[in-house]
């Protein structure tokens, strides 16, 4: 939470003081973002952005979900963002569960008796499934767009994975190529807020370590998900999708595919017949998961103008 004459300041040169903000347990400064309903919410979600992103482009979502009185919140993961340290370099991936069992711990502390949701895209699928898999009897539901469970065939041949584990040894920071924003959506546009440098090798490593941690931990995912996929996705292979949903243990779990000719990647920016469809779907999936005083009409302003406060447990 902000502290009086805190001198911190974010990348952009905003004090945290100014800002909502958590501080991790290294230290370091995550910005957040809070959607409050106007009535006593009724469930949480937090959201877990992709790599390279920020929390800021998952506002259309959170303004549909708070119509349903729900309380989504979420904050740039470390070194993303608004968020403190060197851009997309991370110690261990652990670092992004870690920071979300935090976030979600803090909230859960104010609403103890409210169900908790995640929901995670790409990378933030990752995260999603690594932190739901560490307290499996916490969450709700858990809601994968695009998730990152597999690598590409294609940049994941052996002979890549061996390079690139030379080259992790050598030079850690050397950049592979950036990501062509055409693969993301037919629809994409950048923010200065996203980072538009190249992939490290170092990041690509992490990466592949998260995915063999969610190869092991799938079969024994028993919580609810629901995964929406494109079929076209250049970025995170459909086959991981089918892998999770065919393996998962889950009683509840449904994949939805959006068929193509050119649903990429991130789907709730794609087109508005594609990203208006995941929208429905995410909201018609968590409809009976939470409590049936929740499940009312929507209230009448969906307009946030600010992330709202939150209070320190």
């Amino acid at each position: 939470m902000p502290e009086p004459g805190d001198p911190r300041k974010t990348p952009q040169g905003v004090p945290y003081a100014d800002l909502k903000h958590i501080v991790n347990a290294d230290g370091l400064h995550l910005f957040c973002r809070y959607w409050e309903p106007e009535a006593q919410p009724r469930a949480l979600v937090y959201v877990a952005h992709g790599a390279g992103e920020h929390s800021g482009p998952y506002d259309e979502i959170a303004l549909r979900l708070k119509e349903l009185s729900l309380l989504v919140f979420a904050h740039d993961h470390v070194g993303h963002g608004q968020s403190e340290g060197d851009r997309m370099i991370i110690k261990d991936f652990q670092v992004y569960v870690r920071d979300s069992l935090q976030h979600i711990d803090l909230m859960k502390a104010q609403h103890p008796s409210l169900p908790v949701f995640i929901l995670g895209h790409s990378m933030g699928g990752a995260i999603s499934i690594l932190t739901a898999s560490e307290r499996a009897n916490d969450f709700a539901g858990v809601v994968l767009i695009s998730p990152l469970v597999q690598m590409n065939p294609d940049s994941a041949t052996p002979f890549k994975v061996f390079v690139a584990k030379v080259m992790n040894q050598l030079a850690p920071s050397l950049p592979l190529g950036s990501i062509q924003s055409n693969w993301i959506s037919r629809d994409h546009k950048r923010t200065p807020l996203n980072y538009h440098g190249g992939l490290r090798v170092s990041f690509a490593m992490q990466l592949m370590g998260a995915v063999e941690r969610i190869q092991r931990v799938i079969p024994a995912i028993a919580w609810p998900f629901l995964l929406l996929q494109g079929d076209t996705d250049k970025l995170c292979d459909i086959s991981g999708a089918r892998l999770m949903f065919e393996q998962a243990a889950s009683a509840d779990k449904k994949l939805k595919v959006q068929e193509g000719p050119g649903p990429y990647h991130a789907l709730h920016h794609e087109l508005p017949e594609v990203s208006e469809s995941v929208l429905k779907e995410l909201t018609s999936w968590l409809h009976p998961l939470y409590p049936a005083s929740a499940r009312q009409s929507p209230l009448g302003s969906t307009h946030c103008t600010q992330p709202q406060p939150y209070k320190a447990p």
